[in-house]
């Protein structure tokens, strides 16, 4: 694994630069020449106006009404915000950018080279002066809103203000956000940006010597001078020692839950390395759960798509890194924001298909659970509830925490299936979803949408199969509803003639074109509801990568690509794994590491290449570069799909090293979790899986592929039993603490 990054200046953009994040507050350290700028972001500083209240209009008759009657303008009406036509209002909530600070270090200072050590959370950033070089260095408390830019002591360096309202002056004065007011005494300097309906935010610094505090705050505007000073007060008496002996302490605690591990692919071994650090920064558990850009708000517009919580994919993806990195905790924030939103799902569920017991989750959300409005195919997308449901039951199955899956998920379990249960109808003896959406698919337009679509259905089948094994666990009653909707619903919409079906998008439609949504394949990831191996679905699997290979990656986005590698990584083809991780990284990675939304360059995706912008946006753009949108999705989708390379289930069985391509000859990682409570170690050596340990968090029953089953295994228990086996999958049972070893028989 990498421990030390690096960066070259000038670094010209902001998310071209040097990231520090306590979940909260966000840094982006960037600049050039003489003058280093610090972008500051809090995750939590929303405008909450406008968006979607859900009310009797969203009903799902009045919908599939107008979706049948091609009555568009109706559907605009039922999907349009409460502010649409408003005058000083947003149409829709959004986080709101904080501003900048810029160090102007002497003339003649030259910015040379940033490094962050991942393993303490500090940072260098190296200038030459005279033929001198001086270091800079940057530290990021993880508990408190604060940070520290300690300077060479024997120079003169200014520091400039820039809040985001010199770029942004006329949009906030269109929706009423008055002008920040500058701090400028003794105790500290900054500003505060007051918003018309939501609390401030307070920017505030003093120097004490060659150390320069900072801190951001929110509260009520009149107090924040005060109450930012106090707080500067107390982090600069408990002084620069400690705060690097706390921040050196948690990333200590950090970083010894994550498996460690050791590929011979270095692009990877980055991806893995670093982006782990990036989701330490975005989902600390003391922090705010992660939106699309989590911290790492930019100045100089707003941010895409309001920084919101996307549940299509987007949220889904900044997660998935938890489970196999053994940092179940930093999930728990997520779902309990989702819980506070219950009351609001339960109203949304009621409108919908009318019924107390049901909870419906939006696509697209501000941090009260405020649907975005206007894209009418997320909001009655109700795959996205049941995705964090599946997410919510995985969670229990690598935590083992008995008591959230009884108190809090089963509850969700079940409400979001009772919504699909109204949305079901049975015709001739099978069940058909009338009205379904596959995410972003033909956006939204009128005819974006149809019968029995894959994404759906794999989504119900996937929550069926949950509830029931939840019920058995917690010996609670099961529905009779979910066995019959397993028995009687299709796990996929097939098109094609008799011996020639491929997976389709819905009844009718197959993949028409390159598309970044690979949902029709949802039943093989996330979902997990076939075994494309099976003889039932290997041709039809097949056919469908076939084609969908076929239709090529000219609309791909950077989060779509971690996804594709992982699907591969399920159909045992190492090979594109490992390549589509290297193209992400290549082409949905800017000069500073930062993960992109849009293509870095022109040629490969048409997705951003061409997309025009602002004379405010231009001076953020290199030369001949494309437009720039930072998401954190990509990233940790990309993490993912290192972890799945390596280990992943596939219908209740363990696969070790499953994406490997065969010609590494060696790969190891160490104490990875899996489903169900173990922690797996592996080698690889010359091309074969040498030894795999299995140790036991708690009493578990375990399916593990046979690594060798031509050769045989042994498989030695800590009591010192052991037995051969030459079967495809082996069963083991363990208790609490104990482990297995297994490794290929010697002949």
């Amino acid at each position: 694994m990498i421990n030390i990054v690096n960066w070259s200046f000038p670094l010209l953009r902001p998310h071209t630069g040097m990231m520090f994040g306590n979940g909260t507050t966000g840094l982006l350290v960037w600049g050039e020449g003489n003058c280093l700028k610090i972008t500051v972001g809090r995750a939590d500083f929303w405008d909450h106006r406008g968006g979607m209240s859900w009310t009797a209009k969203q009903s799902y008759p009045a919908i599939r009404k107008c979706l049948e009657n091609n009555d568009a303008e109706g559907i605009k009406a039922i999907f349009s915000t409460d502010t649409e036509h408003v005058s000083g209002q947003p149409a829709r909530p959004s986080v709101i950018p904080a501003g900048r600070l810029e160090f102007m270090l002497p003339a003649g200072a030259i910015l040379q080279h940033g490094t962050l050590n991942l393993q303490t959370g500090t940072g260098t950033v190296s200038y030459l002066i005279n033929g001198s070089e001086r270091r800079i260095t940057i530290l990021m408390s993880m508990n408190r809103q604060e940070f520290c830019i300690q300077l060479p002591c024997d120079e003169q360096t200014d520091i400039r203000e820039v809040p985001a309202e010199q770029y942004l002056a006329e949009y906030f004065r269109s929706i009423s956000i008055n002008p920040p007011v500058k701090l400028e005494s003794d105790k500290v300097r900054g500003w505060i940006q007051t918003l018309p309906a939501d609390p401030a935010l307070c920017i505030g610094y003093r120097r004490n010597g060659n150390a320069v505090w900072t801190v951001t705050v929110r509260g009520n505007a009149p107090a924040l001078e005060k109450d930012a000073a106090a707080l500067l007060d107390d982090a600069a008496s408990r002084g620069l020692d400690a705060l690097e002996q706390d921040s050196r302490r948690w990333w200590k605690d950090y970083w010894s839950d994550i498996p460690r591990i050791d590929i011979p692919n270095e692009k990877l071994d980055f991806i893995y390395s670093y982006g782990l650090y990036k989701f330490a920064g975005f989902t600390n558990p003391a922090g705010i759960p992660a939106t699309l850009q989590g911290p790492w708000i930019e100045e100089h517009r707003m941010p895409p798509w309001s920084s919101d919580y996307h549940f299509n994919i987007n949220v889904q993806m900044c997660y998935w890194p938890a489970y196999k990195a053994n940092r179940f905790g930093h999930l728990l924030p997520l779902f309990e924001l989702i819980f506070s939103w219950r009351e609001q799902l339960r109203r949304n569920a009621k409108f919908f298909v009318g019924i107390d017991d049901g909870y419906i989750l939006p696509h697209a959300v501000d941090d009260r659970s405020t649907c975005m409005g206007s894209f009418w195919t997320g909001t009655i997308d109700h795959a996205c509830s049941a995705w964090m449901a599946q997410m919510m039951y995985q969670y229990y199955l690598y935590s083992g925490d008995i008591s959230f899956l009884r108190d809090k998920a089963f509850d969700f379990m079940k409400g979001t299936m009772r919504v699909y249960e109204q949305l079901l109808e049975k015709q001739n003896g099978r069940y058909v979803l009338p009205v379904s959406v596959s995410p972003e698919y033909r956006g939204a337009a009128m005819n974006a949408w149809g019968a029995n679509a894959s994404f759906q259905l794999a989504a119900i089948r996937r929550l069926c199969e949950d509830l029931i094994t939840v019920a058995e666990i917690l010996g609670e009653a099961s529905s009779p509803a979910w066995a019959d909707i397993l028995k009687d619903l299709p796990a996929v919409s097939l098109s094609g003639n008799p011996g020639e079906e491929r997976i389709g998008l819905w009844d009718g439609t197959d993949l028409e074109e390159s598309h970044r949504h690979h949902s029709h394949l949802g039943a093989v990831c996330p979902f997990d509801t076939i075994n494309p191996h099976s003889s039932e679905w290997r041709d039809i699997v097949n056919r469908t990568i076939e084609h969908w290979i076929k239709q090529g990656m000219g609309q791909w986005s950077g989060w779509c690509m971690p996804w594709a590698s992982m699907l591969h990584s399920r159909l045992n083809n190492g090979r594109m794994a490992e390549l589509i991780l290297e193209i992400w990284s290549k082409v949905f990675t800017n000069e500073g590491y930062g993960t992109l939304h849009d293509v870095n360059f022109p040629g490969f995706s048409l997705m951003g290449a061409a997309r025009p912008c602002s004379a405010n946006e231009r001076k953020f753009i290199a030369p001949g570069q494309p437009y720039e949108i930072m998401q954190m999705d990509a990233g940790m989708g990309a993490v993912t799909a290192v972890q799945d390379m390596l280990l992943h289930s596939r219908r209740g069985v363990v696969y070790v090293f499953p994406g490997v391509p065969p010609y590494w000859v060696h790969a190891s990682f160490t104490d990875m979790p899996c489903e169900g409570g173990a922690l797996i170690s592996a080698t690889l050596t010359r091309g074969n899986t040498a030894e795999i340990v299995i140790k036991a968090t708690r009493t578990l029953k375990l399916r593990i592929a046979n690594p060798s089953p031509e050769q045989g295994i042994k498989l030695t228990c800590a009591s010192g039993t052991e037995r051969i086996s030459r079967e495809p999958f082996i069963d083991i049972e363990l208790s609490a603490g104990d482990n297995c070893v297994i490794a290929p028989v010697v002949s």
